[in-house]
């Protein structure tokens, strides 16, 4: 099983933003050294808990400091920016780092109604515009306009021998349906979807439109886990995990992971106890086999073709300590 990481780029309580980055860079060459297919970072506006606004700076960073794992947007969210600027930018990565670069593609806001608006006006006539800035993206990237179009004179400079390789990223039938009519490779975020995941992913599957006859459907699952020695240390460590997600449903991102111990003591109303219940449905917690087994489980639910992992923890020891322990099962 091809195992990934995505990182959202959490800061823990009592932490600042730079030791997030730093805490970040030092997973990515974590996951190189453990066999880990790639590393994938997310893109947020205006949540004072998680500290990466922009990926492709981040990346130039982190690439610089690995030598050959994958590595990528998990997403850059388009509806934010002009499809040429996205190119240019990812066609920039490839150029630095051969064939290493995934341009992963989402249309979340990823933050607050007045972050959109601060950073592309109306969000949401850009969202509907989706697909053909997409469209757009790809002949960009692959050098497709028609010989007549205003952007054919142009280029995304500088063009790397190898382009970055897109994925559409999604939770919902929509965005499973717009990578298969693209003909794109698709991620699932399982970790953040109450929809029949299983089911999206097979619509994809049957309804994918191959392109060129090298493409053919390719699927991540995005799922979350937190992984200890023993069960209990598992559960003990997602507490600060729980507490965290809850805050962040609540629209409260004020507050960075907070430790174990203030979840332990912390005053939870039946509200938060309703929205903890609801995320355990898709966070796997336990020691090294019980968490192997249900990984199995799920890929062979998904019919995955790559899992990619997302584990948030006070602890930035311990979450590396949770990969750890995942590379050596796999």
């Amino acid at each position: 099983m091809k195992l990934s990481i995505l990182d959202q780029v959490p800061i823990s309580a009592g932490k600042t933003a730079r030791e997030a980055l730093e805490a970040s860079t030092r997973l990515a060459q974590e996951a190189e050294n453990l066999g880990f297919e790639r590393y994938w970072i997310a893109e947020h506006h205006d949540m004072a808990s998680l500290a990466n606004p922009n990926p492709g700076v981040m990346l130039s960073y982190i690439g610089a400091h690995t030598r050959k794992i994958r590595i990528g947007a998990g997403a850059v969210l388009l509806p934010h920016y002009r499809p040429y600027h996205v190119a240019e930018t990812y066609n920039l990565l490839a150029t630095l780092f051969p064939n290493r670069i995934d341009l992963g593609i989402g249309r979340a806001p990823g933050g607050s109604a007045e972050a959109s608006i601060a950073l592309s006006g109306n969000y949401l006539e850009n969202v509907k515009k989706m697909p053909e800035s997409l469209d757009d993206l790809l002949r960009f990237l692959y050098d497709e306009f028609a010989h007549d179009h205003i952007f054919s004179k142009i280029s995304p400079s500088p063009v790397p021998t190898t382009p970055p390789i897109p994925w559409l990223l999604g939770t919902s039938g929509k965005s499973a349906i717009l990578a298969a009519d693209k003909g794109m490779k698709y991620a699932f975020g399982h970790f953040m979807s109450e929809a029949d995941g299983p089911a999206i992913v097979k619509k994809y599957r049957e309804d994918f439109v191959m392109k060129n006859k090298d493409e053919n459907p390719q699927t991540i699952i995005a799922v979350s886990v937190i992984c200890a020695e023993t069960t209990e240390k598992a559960e003990e460590l997602a507490l600060s995990s729980l507490l965290w997600s809850v805050q962040q449903e609540k629209g409260i991102h004020d507050n960075g992971v907070p430790t174990v111990e203030a979840a332990k003591s912390y005053h939870y109303t039946d509200q938060d106890i309703k929205i903890m219940n609801q995320l355990k449905k898709n966070l796997i917690v336990g020691n090294p086999q019980e968490v192997k087994q249900k990984l199995l489980d799920l890929q062979q639910l998904y019919v995955a073709d790559e899992l990619m992992i997302v584990t948030i923890t006070h602890s930035y020891e311990a979450r590396k300590r949770s990969y750890h322990l995942l590379s050596e099962l796999m």
